[in-house]
């Protein structure tokens, strides 16, 4: 990608890409995952690119995303035209179109097939880097694993250690802010999402935005004695006194109560103070996880309501 006639933000795009994806391309095969945080289908297809580069991070194989729109110029030098665009990039060039493998089994079919024509050997210090790659992947999982069982003050110390290994692992920030919103330490979930957001490796990670959503939600938690008289006040009808209760209870843990009360106002009044209902739903599926077979259900009954 020649830097002549460039003016200075060009140049320095192109010197950030030649850092990024150009150099790590020269030995390895890099997925490269043009996205943007507005766009949906791209944070649906983030977690299965990045635990298929973990899996294939042996094979020497990278993933690197870039934002469409911090680096328009980028994506102008690859004629991006829609997202998610995935490419496959070895010694600085494209060498497939990876846009239309959605599925695991897609993704790596196409992988294989390129790996066995390309001459890429991750070496000894590739070998290094993928124990490591391998070691932060099966630590997240236990902490997550510990997180489910719920035990959400432990999961946040394997967590933390992780994101000590591995500042840059999305997974674990957006972990370890989770756990310690579990765990009710608010303030510290606050905290270590600051340093998360401040990470430019993580800018823009659907995982960091669920953790964010998360955060968000947990601030409208109130006590037992509380809950229970929104509850109450939440029987008479009143629109505003149901949301109120919703809120309340997701963030009381009670999400299945939380869901039943915002389907039933939406049903009742979609279009009640800018389908605020939708709207709320639509977070707490962003701070539960698209893929969370819970949000699913919750999700076809919103369908449901929508086009039934």
């Amino acid at each position: 990608m020649a830097s002549m006639g460039l003016n200075m933000d060009e140049q320095k795009a192109v010197e950030r890409f030649k850092s990024e994806v150009v150099e790590p391309s020269m030995s390895k095969l890099v997925i490269l995952d043009f996205y943007a945080d507005w766009c949906g289908p791209c944070k649906a297809l983030a977690p299965m690119l990045e635990k298929v580069a973990a899996e294939y991070a042996d094979k020497g194989v990278v993933l690197k995303k870039v934002d469409v729109d911090a680096e328009k110029f980028i994506a102008a030098q690859f004629q991006v035209q829609s997202i998610p665009t995935v490419y496959a990039m070895f010694q600085g060039q494209p060498v497939a179109d990876l846009t239309n493998a959605r599925s695991e089994s897609q993704l790596k079919q196409t992988l294989d097939q390129i790996l066995a024509q390309l001459p890429i050997q991750p070496g000894a210090e590739g070998d290094a880097a993928v124990q490591q790659q391998q070691d932060v992947t099966q630590f997240v999982a236990m902490a997550e694993q510990v997180l489910a069982e719920g035990d959400p003050e432990r999961a946040a110390g394997v967590f933390s250690q992780v994101v000590q290994m591995a500042p840059h692992n999305a997974a674990a920030h957006a972990g370890l802010v989770r756990a310690l919103v579990q765990a009710g330490h608010v303030e510290q979930a606050q905290a270590a999402l600051a340093a998360a957001e401040t990470n430019p490796a993580l800018a823009g990670d659907a995982q960091i935005e669920q953790a964010k959503s998360a955060l968000e939600l947990a601030g409208n938690k109130v006590d037992d004695g509380e809950l229970a008289a929104l509850r109450d006040k939440a029987a008479s009808g009143d629109m505003q006194a149901r949301y109120d209760y919703a809120e309340a209870a997701f963030a009381a843990g009670d999400r299945d109560a939380a869901a039943d009360e915002l389907l039933a106002m939406f049903e009742s009044d979609r279009e009640w103070n800018e389908g605020a209902a939708k709207t709320k739903l639509l977070q707490i599926f962003e701070a539960v996880g698209l893929e969370d077979p819970w949000v699913v259900s919750i999700r076809r009954r919103l369908s449901r309501l929508l086009f039934g």
